[in-house]
C-alpha cells in the first residue's frame, strides 16, 4: 500500500533523475529522523559532561573565585521552539543527503579523526572533547548510512526503520531530561545527597567521556563497512573504484595536515568553523570531477547541516578549549608551588 501510494507521487515525472532521492521518501524521512535525534542524544550528554566538568573544577577552588564563575555553556541550552526547529531542520538535510554523500562524509570525519589523535599528543584529553562537538553531523550521516545499509533489501524496511525511530526519539528525551535535570538541580541534589541520578553522576561522571567514546568507535566503525559498500556499488570496474579513491585519500591527507596546523592558531570555534568550510569545499570540487550533480548537490545540503550543528553548539567549543587552558594553568602554580617548596626545604636543611 505504502509503495503504491509513494508511486503516484509526482517527483519522477517533473524533476530529473538526479534530483530524486536515494530511498522511498519515508525511508529517508525516518533514516534523517534517527540521525538527528543520535545529534540530541551526543549534544544533550556532552553538555552534562563538561557541565560536571566545570562544577568539579570550580569545587577545587578558592571560595571567593568559584562563586564568581557560572558555566560558560548554560546560558545557551536549546530549549523551547529553537530546538525543535534545530532538530527539524537537521532531520531534513540527513533525509535528502544521499546514501552515497553521506558515506564520504563518514571516511572524511573517520580519517581526520584518526590523524588527529595520532598528533594530538599531550592535548589529547582537549581534541576528544572538540571533536566529539564538531561529530555531531557526521554521526548523524553515520547512523543514516548504516541503516540505509543494514536494512537494504527488507521486505518490511519502512517498519523497522519506524521501529529505529520510535527507540531514538525515545532516548532522545531521556537525554534532554537528563540535561534539564542536572542543569537545575545538580548543585542542590549533590549537596543534600538525596538524589540517585545526581549522586550517580557525582560518583562516577568521569566515566561519561569515555563512554560516549566508546561508543562513537562503535558507531563509525560500522559506519565505515556500511560507507565502503555503499560507495564501491556506483562503481563498474576496480580501475573506476582507483580512479576515485585515490585523488579522495591524497586530497584529505593534504586537508588534515592542513587543518591541524590552523587548529593552533585560531580559537577553538573559529578553527572548527574554518574547517568545516575547507573540508566541505574540497569534497565538493573533488565531486565536480568524479562525481555526479547530485552529490554537488547534497555536499550543499551538507553545508547547511554541519552550521545547524557546530553555531549552536559554539559554547561546547570554547568551554572545552578555556577549561584545557584552566586546567593547565592550575597544574602549572601547582608544580611551581611544589618546586619552590622542595627549595626551600633544602636550603633550611
Amino acid at each position: 500500500m505504502l509503495s503504491f501510494i509513494t508511486s503516484l507521487l509526482p517527483t519522477s515525472y517533473f524533476l530529473p533523475g538526479w534530483l530524486t532521492l536515494d530511498t522511498n521518501p519515508l525511508d529517508s524521512l525516518l533514516q534523517g529522523l534517527v540521525g538527528a535525534c543520535g545529534i540530541s542524544v551526543l549534544c544533550s550528554l556532552m553538555r552534562v559532561h563538561i557541565f560536571l566538568e566545570e562544577e568539579s573544577w570550580s569545587n577545587e577552588k578558592d571560595r571567593d573565585t568559584s562563586s564568581q564563575r557560572q558555566p560558560s555553556h548554560q546560558r545557551r541550552t536549546k530549549t523551547g521552539l529553537t530546538g525543535m526547529l534545530q532538530f527539524f531542520l537537521v532531520t531534513g538535510v540527513l533525509a535528502v543527503v544521499g546514501s552515497r554523500v553521506a558515506s564520504l562524509v563518514v571516511l572524511e570525519f573517520c580519517l581526520r579523526a584518526v590523524s588527529g589523535w595520532v598528533t594530538a599528543g599531550p592535548e589529547s584529553r582537549k581534541f576528544l572533547q572538540q571533536l566529539l562537538v564538531q561529530s555531531q553531523f557526521s554521526v548523524g550521516c553515520a547512523l543514516s548510512c548504516s541503516l540505509y545499509f543494514l536494512h537494504e533489501g527488507a521486505s518490511q524496511r519502512w517498519l523497522c526503520l519506524l521501529l529505529a525511530a520510535a527507540l531514538s526519539w525515545f532516548l532522545a528525551r531521556q537525554a534532554t531530561r537528563l540535561l534539564h535535570h542536572v542543569m537545575a538541580l545538580y548543585k542542590l541534589h549533590s549537596s543534600q545527597r538525596y538524589c540517585g541520578i545526581c549522586l550517580s553522576l557525582l560518583t562516577s561522571g568521569r566515566c561519561l567521556l569515555p563512554t560516549l567514546c566508546r561508543t562513537l568507535i562503535i558507531t563509525f566503525s560500522v559506519a565505515v563497512v556500511a560507507a565502503v559498500s555503499i560507495i564501491n556499488k556506483h562503481f563498474l570496474s576496480a580501475t573506476e573504484a582507483l580512479r576515485f579513491w585515490t585523488p579522495l585519500t591524497i586530497c584529505y591527507t593534504l586537508l588534515v595536515v592542513y587543518m591541524q596546523e590552523e587548529q593552533h592558531r585560531l580559537p577553538g570555534s573559529q578553527a572548527v568553523l574554518n574547517a568545516v568550510v575547507v573540508r566541505l569545499g574540497g569534497l565538493m570540487v573533488l565531486m565536480l570531477t568524479v562525481g555526479r550533480w547530485a552529490d554537488v548537490l547534497h555536499i550543499l545540503m551538507c553545508f547547511l547541516g554541519e552550521a545547524s550543528c557546530l553555531i549552536p553548539t559554539k559554547d561546547l567549543l570554547d568551554a572545552a578549549s578555556s577549561q584545557d587552558e584552566e586546567d593547565y594553568t592550575t597544574y602549572a602554580k601547582r608544580t611551581h608551588r611544589r618546586r619552590t617548596g622542595a627549595q626551600e626545604k633544602e636550603h633550611q636543611s
